[in-house]
């Protein structure tokens, strides 16, 4: 279990609780992507901005990482043969029209059962979900399923047309015209995430046109962020925390990017913690591609991000244990504090901060 350098002791859940005033959890984002605000820490005290004042923060030479996943249309609403309804969140497409999925049902299917799901206006596609069992094996937490319409469509065809966009679990409204564009970066490539890598949301094109001109590069990984991300730790003994697993790529023009922004002495800016935990995977294990279930906390010794642009995360997540193993947990515990003075917003669409990396020894773990 990481200690804490301060006091000695060891690292637990409650440490990372804090009191977050529900009118601060951002319910739509902002009018413009670049107008959220930007809480600005480089200088070791928190500085008020705005985010389309980052390129100002950054150096000729930099190199921002983004996650080009792109979002799916990852829920789906439907009702067993005794007319009890269900939801389907489908965190993986398997190959042969098979996903894999949480479950929200009052009582589960057996297997072998065919649910109804409900089409899109104007497609009366006939489809539906046959529970094949649980996955990755028998006492997996997802569930596996094939789905079907009447023309044979694969998963992604599928989603696309009868889906909805998986909001959080905070936000409360239905999903919407405006969240189907603002829940997905400017750059969404990789289809295969159920969650946004919100951080990147801030940025538009108008953003990344002053930041080429600054002579900031850019590259992508992918990270496929999974319905986890929003699940808070449960054991109060971090050790005993069993984290999900995310599927990754480093492709080789990034490898390239980043070898040569540590030639010319620039600084590797991490766009969101998914693509933290892609490069740090990735540094750890020497694997450019597979599934991480890395779980950073206070003792991890970082090795390739030298900074973070990231949003402000739930209390007793894995996300904030993260960010305080990257920027230290009493600044970062500070940093939440006058974010929640100064009525920052909070969550996926909500406002952001600028971290760079504890350079004082890794603490004892």
């Amino acid at each position: 279990m990481p200690l804490a350098p301060d006091t000695g002791r060891a690292y637990c859940l409650s440490d990372f609780d804090f009191v977050l005033p529900p009118e601060l959890i951002a319910q739509h984002p902002a009018s413009e992507r670049s107008g959220s605000r930007l809480l600005d820490s480089t200088s070791g005290q928190p500085v008020d901005r705005i985010f389309k004042e980052l390129p100002t923060l950054l150096k000729q030479g930099d190199l921002l990482v983004f996650n080009d996943t792109r979002v799916m249309n990852a829920r789906l609403f439907g009702e067993k043969a005794t007319g009890g309804k269900l939801e389907l969140l489908i965190e993986r497409v398997l190959g042969g029209n098979q996903v894999a999925a949480h479950l929200r049902v009052s009582k589960k299917p057996a297997v072998g059962d065919t649910v109804s799901l409900v089409s899109a206006p104007g497609y009366p596609d006939n489809l539906s979900a046959t529970l094949l069992g649980r996955w990755p094996d028998a006492n997996g937490a997802l569930f596996r399923f094939v789905l079907s319409n009447d023309a044979g469509d694969d998963p992604y065809t599928l989603m696309a047309r009868h889906g909805h966009v998986p909001l959080p679990p905070y936000i409360t409204h239905a999903d919407s015209t405006e969240d189907a564009q603002r829940y997905q970066t400017v750059f969404a490539k990789n289809l295969g995430a159920v969650a946004a890598p919100t951080a990147a949301l801030h940025f538009d094109e108008a953003l990344f046109e002053r930041l080429d001109d600054a002579g900031v590069q850019r590259a992508h990984v992918t990270l496929h962020v999974g319905a986890g991300t929003f699940q808070p730790v449960k054991t109060e003994n971090l050790s005993e925390h069993q984290m999900h697993s995310e599927w990754y790529e480093v492709p080789a023009a990034t490898q390239q990017a980043i070898a040569d922004c540590r030639a010319r002495g620039g600084r590797i800016i991490a766009v969101g913690t998914t693509t933290v935990r892609t490069l740090e995977s990735w540094a750890l294990s020497g694997q450019t591609t597979g599934d991480t279930s890395i779980f950073i906390t206070p003792g991890f010794d970082f090795r390739l991000v030298d900074a973070l642009i990231t949003n402000f995360h739930l209390p007793k997540s894995s996300l904030m244990m993260l960010v305080s193993a990257f920027a230290g947990y009493e600044h970062i515990m500070a940093l939440y504090a006058h974010a929640i003075r100064e009525q920052y917003r909070f969550f996926s669409y909500g406002d952001a901060m600028l971290l760079t990396r504890k350079l004082n020894a890794p603490e004892a773990g």
